[in-house]
């Protein structure tokens, strides 16, 4: 089950976090994988650890910001296998803070990546799933679902991501192109490490506990949790779940009152 085998994946932000655990997971399910980072050393650590493994992946440099470097991108894939079957969005950035502590340049930074990037992407692979149908799973946040403290602009950003995919999954549906977002609360990655270290110098193993605790289920996910929620959205037994948006929270939503 949930073999991809003989498909081509196009994965964001695949250097690191969440996108990594995806692209190992899927490279190990035998698609080839094609990984779109700005890191060219993390994007390349990735590469090498998979082919080491037996696994089919590439690194392509690609700020998603340019509708022209993702559409490079998505040309290069195309001209190196003649196909693309899954695209996954991502790669994200965030920000801390409210609305009054959201500078407009903060917000310009959030939606080139989170939106623009994401709309890059989208428009630059659907000609080519348009031709034989596809899975597109976009990453977005249980700040599209809940008020988040200090979130403002990646919850609007999130927010957006959730509703591109909805939008897509309608218009696309008649083309055999599927659809579906990912919403997870807190996940373990270098990034939130990074986070606490930045904001919270020497509390650092108190902090973790303590947004570790915010999930009802007592602590925050695995990126290999949230890839395997990944992985089996865009198998082919998941063929008949398209405009859907999964949350991968612990509890977070439903169970935090």
């Amino acid at each position: 089950m949930f073999s991809l085998k003989g498909k081509t994946a196009l994965i964001t932000g695949g250097g690191s976090g969440i996108g990594k655990a995806i692209a190992v997971l899927f490279a190990k399910q035998e698609a080839r994988v094609f990984i779109l980072d700005l890191d060219e050393a993390n994007g390349a650590a990735v590469v090498e650890s998979i082919r080491k493994e037996g696994g089919d992946a590439v690194f392509i440099k690609c700020n998603i910001v340019s509708l022209q470097e993702a559409q490079q991108a998505v040309a290069a894939i195309i001209a190196a296998t003649g196909a693309l079957d899954i695209v996954v969005n991502n790669a994200g950035i965030a920000h801390v803070g409210n609305l009054e502590q959201t500078s407009e340049a903060d917000m310009e930074r959030l939606l080139a990546v989170n939106v623009k990037g994401v709309f890059h992407v989208l428009q630059a692979s659907i000609g080519q799933l348009k031709k034989h149908g596809g899975v597109i799973l976009n990453l977005a946040s249980i700040a599209a679902l809940v008020g988040i403290p200090d979130r403002f602009a990646y919850s609007t950003t999130k927010a957006a991501v959730r509703g591109m995919t909805m939008s897509v999954a309608k218009d696309y549906i008649s083309y055999n192109i599927r659809c579906n977002s990912i919403s997870p609360a807190r996940v373990h990655t270098p990034f939130v490490d990074g986070f606490i270290a930045k904001n919270y110098p020497g509390k650092e193993d108190e902090m973790f506990k303590k947004l570790s605790a915010t999930q009802p289920i007592g602590r925050m996910a695995g990126p290999e949790e949230v890839a395997q929620l990944a992985l089996y959205l865009c198998s082919d037994e998941a063929s008949f779940i398209t405009g859907c948006d999964y949350p991968i929270d612990g509890g977070f939503v439903y169970l935090n009152n």
